[in-house]
């Protein structure tokens, strides 16, 4: 991890330093879940009425 300067002053940090944080993926249990739910609701609602 490092961070430079350039020579017009922009400062550059690296990638998992400016992020300061990790990514443990869970969007796509969360996508898929919301996406499952979704289809139950609907397909309840179409069956009850």
């Amino acid at each position: 991890m490092s961070n430079h300067t350039d020579s017009d002053g922009a400062q550059h940090v690296d990638t998992d330093r400016a992020r300061a944080g990790a990514t443990p993926g869970m969007t796509r249990y969360i996508l898929s879940a919301s996406l499952i739910l979704i289809i139950v609701l609907f397909a309840l609602i179409y069956l009850l009425t």
